[in-house]
């Protein structure tokens, strides 16, 4: 094990999982159970083991918190602000995943629900994770 003297970022996936139904495009949400941002809602996602890629982890996050497996992601993009986290300095590699239909999902390990909204109603979202859906749905709209 090495040990370092310079301080290092955390590193994090979120899964951005949605399906395009009837002129709607829905994402899959989670309510978090703890602080930071408790009770606001956003993407599936949680920090990489050190044994693990981050396609792994994403999938991994996303069947814990939602009880949803996926066979594959894509990679859409890192998010690497450096105040995106106030617990401390943390990057985020978001995975998306696009459904083709919602389905059943519920809220496990550290979040207290999971569930679908439409891309027009969003919550009040956590961390920078309205940012990270406008950017990506920004993209598919082009």
């Amino acid at each position: 094990m090495y040990t370092y003297k310079y301080p290092r970022p955390a590193l994090t996936v979120d899964a951005l999982v949605y399906v395009k139904e009837n002129n709607l495009v829905w994402v899959l949400l989670i309510q978090r159970g703890q602080e930071p941002f408790k009770e606001k809602w956003a993407l599936p996602g949680g920090f990489v083991d050190m044994d693990e890629l981050l396609e792994t982890a994403c999938k991994r996050e996303l069947l814990e918190e939602t009880g949803l497996k996926v066979d594959r992601m894509k990679q859409f993009k890192t998010f690497d602000a450096v105040d995106r986290d106030p617990r401390h300095r943390t990057i985020s590699v978001v995975f998306s995943v696009e459904l083709s239909e919602k389905e059943k999902v519920t809220g496990g390990d550290d979040a207290a629900r999971a569930a679908w909204f439409s891309l027009d109603d969003l919550p009040e979202m956590a961390f920078d994770h309205q940012k990270i859906l406008s950017e990506f749905f920004k993209l598919e709209r082009t």
